[in-house]
């Protein structure tokens, strides 16, 4: 009788794991697709897409709509995104037929080395505090993408997002838990409480929450542009801030930041361009996975099988490792992007993958090289630009520092920076960019916009970008199918930071795959663990020029909203 209730609760268990009687589509789809013609826009969270959509209805371009809906992001997501972080972009111009890349990231304070750390025996940069902080380059970010791709003025732009900060919005589910379950190690940190913890506690689902101070510096931005947050008034605050709490970003430091214009890389699988940019981010992990996923019949192995995940998860092992050795500023470093992406480097690596036993441990590539919680959202416009973008202040709350009166967290991203080895190519320096985990990504198929899409999560990532793609060109998978189907997540690679893998680390199952699965990957050596909530955030926006329609899909795991007009 035992056995009987036991075989019915894991029988049970499974069937909770489908959506539930959908007429279409796999079983773990949540939605449908959703189309539209004029334009569309996917975000992590409805009032960011409602305030895209209105830009969008207003004659604003698709960058006007992202940098809205970005806006309204700092201020109701508060715990992943922000002005005190940074921001990069793919960019399909319809007009130009091109793609553009960019990176706003910022740089390390000039008056911080890595004595500082080696001389207190400080192994890793820490994470709270003012150390981790860097230049934020978001609103730099915004300014240099509008210049380039804008229409409308900056005040019409920001205005939803003042107009939230101001009148207030209710808090949506996921976010307040997330703000709930990150908040007590930060309490303590100057101004945190007074901004995010109102009567003594973070916002519940449902409360209705005001940030004035971040409406106010949105205000000031609109009016006085990019200088009054890197020359102004702001700059001047958070200058005095960091002087007052041990730290070392400095008005300087703020005034002499600048963006970078980047041509993105890309792989071609299957017949199929997929896009990333260039270091300091990880992208090239995504396509080097795809690379050597390529010389595998993937989808004759089948989705959710273990010869699938298996060789998945030995393909980012690989890659990490080159991310782990090679990716960083390249202004400080020369890094073999061709190399490590061509097919002859993919073939090597493929050969180190055996079929049936996971490695505890893989070398990283042998090249020589010379001296040395984030937002994902898409948006297309009528004319056919598209827009991926993705914003953080790294991980949740980030640094927890809020400056005085400005209503905004700094980002706490120089934690990624080795501070272990002066010769490593993420060794912290004066002046250079950290390491960055934060990626948008783009599809394009025989020159043409295919699929805009992304992932937030930290190491996630790459491999949930190369996920994505398979489900797609493999699988068959539609846009919302791809997004909603169940992921891995493998941690414990080397990383750029100095730590290294030396037992195989650890492969995260989200609910949904089935038993035999987990059972083979155990045979051949996978330590397997079911993390929740760390599978990532996933949008995307599908573009058919034969029919000019858009695709929009929204994560189900998020509070997000896909919606066009």
């Amino acid at each position: 009788m035992q056995k009987q209730i036991v075989f019915l609760l894991i029988f049970l268990s499974l069937l909770s794991l489908s959506a539930q009687d959908r007429l279409t589509g796999e079983t773990f789809t949540t939605r449908s697709e959703v189309l539209a013609r004029n334009g569309m826009a996917a975000t992590s969270q409805p009032l960011a897409t409602q305030a895209a959509l209105e830009i969008l209805k207003k004659g604003g371009s698709a960058m006007d709509a992202a940098i809205a809906a970005n806006a309204v992001l700092g201020l109701v997501e508060p715990a992943s995104c922000g002005i005190g972080g940074d921001i990069f972009a793919i960019v399909w111009d319809a007009k130009q037929q091109k793609l553009f890349g960019f990176n706003g990231s910022g740089r390390a304070p000039k008056s911080l080395n890595i004595e500082y750390f080696m001389e207190r025996d400080i192994k890793y940069v820490p994470l709270y505090g003012p150390l981790p902080v860097s230049v934020p380059g978001c609103v730099d970010g915004w300014f240099e993408l509008h210049k380039k791709f804008g229409k409308l003025p900056m005040k019409d732009i920001l205005q939803p997002a003042i107009g939230y900060g101001r009148d207030g919005f209710p808090v949506s589910e996921v976010i307040a838990y997330e703000m709930a379950s990150n908040y007590e190690g930060l309490k303590d940190q100057p101004g945190f409480a007074q901004t995010y913890m109102p009567g003594g506690k973070t916002p519940a689902k449902g409360e209705v929450f005001k940030n004035p101070d971040l409406a106010n510096t949105y205000a000031e931005i609109a009016k006085r542009g990019r200088d009054a947050f890197y020359k102004g008034d702001i700059a001047r605050t958070i200058d005095a801030y960091m002087k007052k709490h041990g730290g070392f970003l400095s008005y300087s430091d703020l005034a002499d930041h600048t963006s970078q214009w980047v041509e993105p890389v890309s792989a071609n699988y299957r017949g199929f361009d997929v896009w990333e940019l260039p270091p300091n981010g990880q992208g090239t992990a995504a396509l080097q996975m795809l690379n050597i996923l390529e010389g595998y019949d993937i989808a004759a192995m089948g989705f959710g099988s273990a010869d699938y995940v298996h060789v998945l998860t030995e393909a980012k092992k690989l890659a990490y490792e080159d991310r782990a050795k090679f990716y960083a500023d390249p202004d400080f470093n020369q890094i073999p992007l061709t190399e490590l992406l061509s097919e002859e480097y993919a073939a090597i690596r493929r050969g180190l993958i055996q079929k049936d036993q996971a490695a505890r441990s893989y070398p990283p590539g042998d090249m020589e090289i010379e001296s040395g919680n984030t937002t994902y959202l898409t948006v297309a416009d009528k004319d056919g630009n598209v827009v991926s973008l993705i914003q953080s202040i790294y991980s949740e709350f980030a640094s927890g520092m809020v400056p005085d009166g400005l209503g905004f967290v700094l980002q706490n991203r120089g934690q990624m920076f080795n501070v272990q080895d002066k010769t490593h190519a993420n060794a912290l320096e004066p002046g250079k960019r950290p390491f960055h985990t934060i990626i948008p990504a783009f599809i394009t198929r025989d020159g043409k916009p295919y699929v805009s899409f992304g992932l937030m999560g930290g190491a996630v990532q790459p491999q949930g970008h190369a996920q994505i793609v398979v489900n797609l060109i493999d699988f068959g998978m539609n846009l919302q199918e791809a997004g909603d189907a169940p992921r891995i997540r493998h941690a414990g690679s080397s990383q750029p930071t100095g730590s290294q893998m030396t037992n195989g680390g650890t492969l995260n199952m989200e609910s949904g795959f089935d038993y035999n699965t987990i059972r083979e990957l155990r045979k051949k050596g996978h330590r397997i663990s079911f993390g929740v909530g760390i599978y990532g955030g996933y949008q995307a926006i599908g573009i058919d020029l034969e029919n000019r329609v858009y695709t929009g899909a929204s994560e189900s795991r998020k509070d997000g909203q896909a919606a066009g007009y």
